[in-house]
C-alpha cells in the first residue's frame, strides 16, 4: 500500500461511513481496516482523520498503543513467541533466539520474503504448555530450540519452499 490506490481509498471511506452513527467509531474503524489491508500506515490515519474529525495524533495513539494494531505490513505468518515468566522460565528466550537467527530478523521485523514477522509476546495465557509459540492462531506447546526448524520448514513448505 505504498500509495493508495483510488479503490483503496473509497473502501477505506466506506469503512469509516460503516460506523458514522456509532458514538466511538474509532477502534471498530481501525480493526476492519488491520483486517482489511494488514496494517495501518499514516496514510490511511490520515484518510481516517479526514472523514471522522478525529485527530491523527490521536489515531496514531491509538495505533500505537494497541498491540493488534501494526504501522507496517506483516509477514503472510506471524510468530509470536511467548516471552511472559512461565514461558521465560522454560527457555522461550532460546526459541525466539533461534527464530532470530534462522530467519534473520529480530522481533518486529518482517522477513526480506514477506513470509515471516517476529513478535515477542508478554502473555498468551498458555502457561500450562510454556513455552509456547503461536503462528497465525496455532498454538505450538512446549517449543523447543530443537523444534524450530521443522517449524519453519513446515510453512515454507507451505510455500512451495524446499530450502
Amino acid at each position: 500500500m505504498a500509495k493508495l490506490s483510488e479503490s483503496a481509498v473509497q473502501t477505506i471511506t466506506e469503512i469509516c461511513h460503516r460506523y458514522e452513527n456509532e458514538p466511538t467509531p474509532l477502534m471498530m474503524i481501525l480493526s476492519d481496516i488491520q483486517n482489511e489491508y494488514g496494517y495501518i500506515p499514516l496514510e490511511v490515519q490520515e484518510i481516517v482523520s479526514k472523514e471522522t474529525n478525529i485527530s491523527v495524533a490521536e489515531i496514531y495513539g491509538v495505533v500505537t498503543f494497541y498491540s493488534f494494531f501494526s504501522l507496517t505490513p506483516k509477514g503472510k505468518y506471524v510468530i509470536g513467541c511467548c516471552l511472559g515468566t512461565a514461558c521465560y522460565v522454560k527457555g522461550a528466550q532460546q526459541v525466539i533466539d533461534k527464530f532470530e537467527e534462522l530467519l534473520k530478523i529480530k522481533p518486529g521485523e518482517t522477513s526480506e520474503d514477506g513470509l515471516f514477522t517476529l513478535d515477542a509476546l508478554r502473555c498468551i495465557g498458555a502457561c500450562g504448555i510454556a513455552p509456547a509459540v503461536s503462528i497465525n492462531g496455532t498454538v505450538y506447546p512446549k517449543m523447543s530450540v530443537d523444534k524450530v526448524p521443522a517449524v519453519i520448514a513446515e510453512y515454507k513448505a507451505k510455500e512451495g519452499i524446499t530450502a
